[in-house]
Order: structure tokens, then sequence, then C-alpha cells
């Protein structure tokens, strides 16, 4: 403004609510399409609501998990393409719940710039509501914040918060868990939503080419690989979990196999890795190979190729794996647990490398 008696505008500012108006009305759409049983997944409250009993509940536990995509977005932002990092963001908390037995119920997300450019936005809010339909939870809310000065020209940031429920005595707590029990893997679609500090690291140092063809594979770009959404297992672990299949599930986030799971795991069990039990899958080999990263930096950084680790007694691991594999699964025999201080060993030909639970719960690291 020129004057000091001129009228200042919001605009003035740095803040456009005609921008903020125009996403609403945009994403309404994506939002509606969410809708299931307990909510219909209309926005423009001040809040949302959700009925546990028209959900099919009658004694409900709530369970809530909160989380963000990590500097992942910033490989999405300079790439341009933020259509998938939305899926992430759910994929973080969703799976946070199954691993408790709950089912992702309803979401709520956070979206945070400098300055609103309503198609980019748009492009993300439409991956939070792919990812919430995989989930098969409703989006009920959310909120758009423009904040000039926050962040640098084209960035923003996401949190994501989730709620969940679970009968009352049918939460998984890791107390089934006994000796003699196996370990399956549920193969992840890539590095997930964790590691991605030391990804770019390496993509700076090395001066990859983000928008050519992998070495690993000629026929898709390295930046596509690096941005595959993060697996959502709601939906086929859901079934397993109710018919009471599932003794414990551990969600591998950050601190990988090695920290994760013991997060599930009794006094006096020890999940015991076999790391020779499965092949690398060759993104997890070629980050590996450019860092030349120890294979115990490896276990407690990254998923390694797993990304969810189930708890099953031997009797049901035959009848688990054909039921999971219909359901779109890759499994993967894992370890086993044994007898032994809680916490978790990976062994391999590479060596063997070992983690206590004696961290704060309910932190990823």
């Amino acid at each position: 403004m020129d004057g000091k008696n001129s009228s200042y505008t919001y605009a003035d500012a740095g803040v456009s609510i005609a921008a903020g108006n125009a996403l609403v009305k945009a994403i309404g759409p994506l939002v509606k399409a969410t809708a299931r049983p307990g909510a219909d997944a209309e926005i423009g409250g001040f809040g949302g609501f959700f009925d546990p009993r028209a959900a099919g509940f009658r004694d409900p536990l709530l369970v809530a998990a909160n989380d963000g995509v990590g500097t992942k977005l910033k490989l999405a932002i300079d790439a341009g393409k933020h259509d998938t990092v939305g899926i992430d963001l759910v994929a973080m908390c969703a799976n946070d719940l199954i691993v408790q037995g709950a089912e992702p119920l309803f979401f709520l997300d956070y979206f945070a710039t400098g300055k609103l450019e309503t198609g980019v936005a748009e492009s993300v809010v439409a991956g939070i509501a792919d990812g919430c339909r995989q989930a098969g939870c409703a989006l009920i809310g959310g909120e758009t914040a423009e904040m000039p000065g926050m962040y640098a020209d084209g960035d923003y940031d996401l949190a994501g918060f989730c709620v969940g429920a679970v009968e009352r005595g049918e939460q998984l707590t890791g107390e089934r868990v006994s000796p003699g029990m196996v370990l399956l893997g549920l193969a992840s679609s890539g590095v997930h939503s964790n590691g991605y500090s030391l990804v770019r690291r390496l993509a700076a140092d090395k001066g990859w080419k983000l928008d050519r063809p992998a070495l690993f594979d000629a026929d898709r770009l390295l930046i596509d690989h690096l941005l595959e959404p993060t697996r959502i297992y709601v939906k086929s672990l859901l079934p397993e979990i109710r018919a009471g299949r599932i003794a414990a599930l551990a969600h591998i986030t950050g601190g990988g196999l090695l920290e994760n799971i013991p997060r599930v795991l009794p006094q006096g069990a020890r999940g015991i890795v076999d790391a020779d039990g499965w092949a690398q899958p060759r993104l997890m080999a070629f980050l590996q190979a450019q860092g030349a990263i120890e294979p115990a930096e490896m276990a407690r950084t990254f998923n390694c190729g797993i990304g969810m680790v189930l708890v099953v007694a031997t009797s049901d691991v035959a009848a688990m794996t054909q039921a999971l594999e219909a359901a779109g699964e890759t499994v993967l025999r894992v370890g086993a647990i044994e007898s032994g201080t809680r916490g978790c060993t990976v062994r391999g030909s590479a060596g063997t490398w070992s983690a206590r639970a004696d961290w704060s719960a309910g932190h990823d690291g």
C-alpha cells in the first residue's frame, strides 16, 4: 500500500479468501466420494460427525493416530507431482490403527502453505480422498492454512488425523504372542514414508537424474519409484483380525524392522528375523549400493521391502497366506518368535543386529 491512510485487505497480506473458497468447492465431490456408514463425508461445518452405531459397532473402543509424510513431500514438490502424497498421509495413520485391531472410521487433514495454489491443493486432497477410499474411512473435515512468510514459495506441509474403532475385548495388544509363533511379512510398495532425508541426501550427493529411467528399471522413472505411495493394508487385514487369526501386527515405519517389531511383543518374547528369507527389492538394493549403507543401518532406517509384520500361530500360516494373497498381498515368511528379552534380532549372511524395546511408546522415530 502507498499511503498511510489506505485501506488494507487480507489479500494485501498475501492471504486469498477467494482461493480458499474455490478449493472447498473443488474438493467437495472428492470428499463426498469417501462417504461410508456412519458419516456422510460432507464438509463446510465447524466439525464432522460420525455415528459408530451406524457403522455396526456395539461397544467400541476408539483408537486415534496422527502422522505426516516427512521429507517425501520435498521430493514431490520439487518434481511437481502432488497426486499421491495424500495416499501416503492416510496410509501412515490408517496402518497404525489396523495394528491395534481397529477399523479406520474417519480422517481429517491439515494442509499448510505460504500461498495457496488451488490446483496443487486439489491434487493433494484428491490423493487423500483416494487413500481414504483404500482404507475404508470417511474424509469428514480438514484445515487449509495459508500463512505468508512461514513457507518458501511452492512449499507446503501435511498432517493427518485418523480415528478408528474396535469392539471392546477384540483389540490387538500383543498379549496373545508366545514363543513358537511365526512372523509373516507383507511386501511394501517401496520406501513408503520413512528414510527420505537419507534418500534426498543420496540424490544430491550422487547427482541422480530423477526424471530419467531408474538404473534398475529402464521402463520407469526413478522419481516414480521414489514417490510410489505407501501401501494401505487395512482391507486385506481386517477380515483376518476379526476372525481372530492374528496375534499381533507391527507397522514397519521409522526404526525399520529392528525397532517396530518389539513394540507389539510381550515381556519374554523376542522377534527373530531371517534377513536371508526374502529377496531385497531392487529399489532397496539400489539405495544400499549407492550409499554403501551398512546392513544394520538399512534394517533400522528402511522397511527393506516389508511394510507390515504379522505374528501368527504356525497352524494358521497356510490359511493366512492363502487369504492374504487372494486379497492382493505378497506374503513372505520372515522369522519367528523365540523366548528371550523383549526385542528383535535380525540375522543374515551379512551379520546380526539387535534392538531392545526401551523407547517411549507411541512414537515412530
